[in-house]
């Protein structure tokens, strides 16, 4: 893949983010192959680090992510996918992963 940064483990992170609310989906991470069938098919593709395996997602759930436009940031090191997605994102059944805000008191030693 052209000037891609993956990591020394053939990893890139990826944030999916709703292509028409900007709001922030989820983070997961894509080799070369979950990149390349992400760009191919028009649905997110990752990889799933605990499995280390592909992970097409929404497979299982039914609540894929239909992908609108494929970035790649200024250091060619994380990917962002605008997409729509068919239901709840996270596997809580959150409709992002990104709903536990945290505080000063939440760091607090």
């Amino acid at each position: 893949m052209k000037d891609i940064k993956f990591n020394k483990d053939g990893l890139i992170p990826a944030i999916a983010q709703d292509a028409d609310t900007g709001e922030v989906l989820m983070l997961a991470y894509m080799n070369a192959e979950s990149l390349r069938r992400t760009l191919e098919s028009g649905q997110a593709w990752f990889y799933s680090r605990s499995r280390r395996e592909l992970w097409h997602k929404g497979a299982t759930s039914g609540n894929t992510i239909t992908v609108s436009e494929v970035w790649k940031d200024c250091d060619s090191d994380t990917i962002l996918i605008k997409g729509k997605a068919a239901g709840p994102v996270c596997h809580t059944g959150n409709a992002t992963c990104f709903f536990q805000q945290l505080t000063q008191k939440d760091i607090e030693l």
